[in-house]
């Protein structure tokens, strides 16, 4: 995301600002692939990364300086300027805005406690990255390892690929000059499914699996969803023990693989200390790595101050069609109405001929904001319509907020990626959720958030019609739709769900599928 200053503008948005599109794909695809690959540099040592977005590798510069202040003296009761220590004092605030301001905005603290042995790691993690990332003598030592076209035996720093920019001192992002950056796909002959099928690594001491310098320079490690099922050799532990003796790795992915990394037994012991409440994983290491740029919070701020600032609560409410299960527009609002109606989210309204109910103390009126976030004007329009005509039962003034919509998702405009980050965050301040089951946008708004949101269903493809309306989940975990297969393990056929204490299944999979950590 862009670190450059952004300028304060008028606290209203132009109606043009307010409904431009919205992208979903590309954010959230980035911030599910960092936090497990975070975690997984943990426990394969020292590790720097460099970055990949997307589909291509990119380079960004992003300046950041030592600013020397230890201090965090909360703005308010709430307002955890390091968020329990998950966050390094040591950066200049002016180049990330959201780094230290985020905080102010959700409304509790974190229900979950922050384990000191985590911050110990994020600790050491950037001081490793001091020490190999761009610019030092480490890194210039290791392009020449990976130019001269062999792996290098000891290494002091070794790479992977990854976004963003969250460490102090250093960068993570791809120089221009870095020699790969195409050709990345599951077939290509540097994968690491391809060499360990043609005998390039091997799980035994000789040959590649033994001499390091024997490996290849790099390997390329594919962790997208194949038919809804991550790849076979990718979470056992004799693949993770060659994976290691790389000192670069290129990774992509389209998923929130953590929930795999708790699977395998050889890392357990450092999860468990990391992660005290597995449900915790995303939402702390979220809150740490994921943050807006200057422009993007630029947004957030300027539409939470002006639009949802002073409302006595928030709602928000996310909808998202899956491609393989189009509905109607009236299909979906009935469903988002009944869940609302049936948990007591929104007021019922009273005819128009009627006035509503009015506070008997003198007091103003009680005023509920809902924000409202969907590629489709639709829902914004029905809603907005609905409490500016009607007043309500209840004598609560209910304002309906969008700020954009397109028809269509646009992953490729950056600024479209921009406004879609930023109402991942408007989405994660407010007071209470309703989000679309199935969706990835959702999972990271109320993950950051801590809340549990109130699930949309999937509806029955024959009747197109959920048969309950929304579930709350068990955790505030995002779910991994398709679950690794573990070819290595004689468990593989077992329900993991019935021998692990931490997982289940996930509310919003089809029969019972999906996993996801729960406490």
């Amino acid at each position: 995301m862009d670190s450059a200053r952004a300028t304060k503008g008028e606290r209203d948005l132009p109606e043009a600002e307010k409904r431009r599109p919205t992208g979903l794909g590309t954010v959230t695809a980035i911030f599910l692939l960092s936090l497990p690959l975070l975690i997984l540099l943990f426990l394969f040592g020292d590790r720097a990364v460099v970055s990949i977005a997307g589909n291509s590798l990119v380079w960004q510069r992003a300046g950041v300086q030592s600013s020397g202040n230890t201090s965090s003296s909360p703005v308010n009761a709430h307002h955890d300027l390091l968020l329990g220590g998950l966050l390094s004092p040591d950066f200049d605030a002016a180049t990330c805005l959201s780094r230290y301001e985020a905080s102010k905005r959700w409304k509790t603290p974190s229900p979950f406690l922050v384990s000191p042995y985590l911050v110990q790691k994020l600790r050491q993690y950037e001081s490793n990255h001091r020490r190999c990332g761009l610019g030092t003598a480490n890194y210039r030592e290791a392009m020449a390892q990976l130019t001269s076209g062999r792996n290098g035996d000891r290494a002091e720093c070794r790479y992977v690929g990854l976004f963003c920019e969250p460490f102090p001192g250093t960068s993570w992002i791809l120089p221009p000059d870095f020699p790969y950056k195409d050709g990345f796909w599951v077939g290509s002959s540097d994968s690491y499914l391809h060499m360990l099928e043609n005998n390039v690594v091997r799980y035994d001491d000789s040959g590649g699996g033994g001499d390091a310098n024997a490996l290849p320079p790099y390997v390329y490690f594919h962790l997208e969803q194949i038919q809804l099922r991550l790849q076979n050799h990718t979470f056992c532990e004799e693949d993770h023990r060659v994976l290691d003796r790389f000192n670069w790795m290129v990774l992509r992915s389209d998923s929130y693989f953590a929930v795999a990394l708790f699977l395998m037994p050889m890392y357990r012991a450092q999860l468990d200390l990391m992660f005290p409440a597995k449900a915790s994983v995303f939402h702390h290491l979220g809150r740490y790595l994921l943050r807006p740029g200057n422009r993007a919070w630029g947004i957030v701020e300027r539409f939470y101050d002006g639009y949802l600032a002073g409302a006595d609560e928030r709602l928000g409410i996310q909808v998202r069609l899956a491609p393989f299960l189009p509905l109607t527009f009236e299909v979906m609002y009935e469903q988002i109405t009944r869940c609302t109606r049936e948990h007591g989210l929104l007021p019922q309204v009273t005819d128009t001929s009627e006035p509503g109910a009015r506070p008997s103390n003198g007091t103003a009126a009680k005023v509920k904001a809902v924000l409202v976030v969907s590629l489709k004007p639709e829902y914004y329009d029905k809603l907005h319509s609905v409490y500016y005509t009607n007043a309500t039962a209840t004598g609560e003034v209910v304002t309906v907020y969008q700020p954009s919509h397109d028809q269509d998702q646009h992953s490729e405009a950056r600024a479209h990626n921009e406004r879609a980050l930023a109402e991942i965050f408007l989405l994660s301040y407010c007071d209470r959720l309703v989000t679309t089951g199935f969706s990835t946008f959702g999972y990271v708004a109320h993950s950051l958030a801590g809340l549990r949101p109130w699930l949309l269903m999937l509806p029955d493809r024959t009747t197109q019609r959920a048969a309950v309306a929304c579930v709350r989940p068990a955790s505030v975990e995002p779910c991994l739709h398709s679950p690794p297969s573990l070819v290595c393990r004689a468990e593989q056929d077992l329900d993991l769900v019935v021998h692990l204490p931490f997982m289940r299944h996930c509310e919003d999979v089809d029969s019972g599928g999906g996993l996801k950590l729960f406490d």
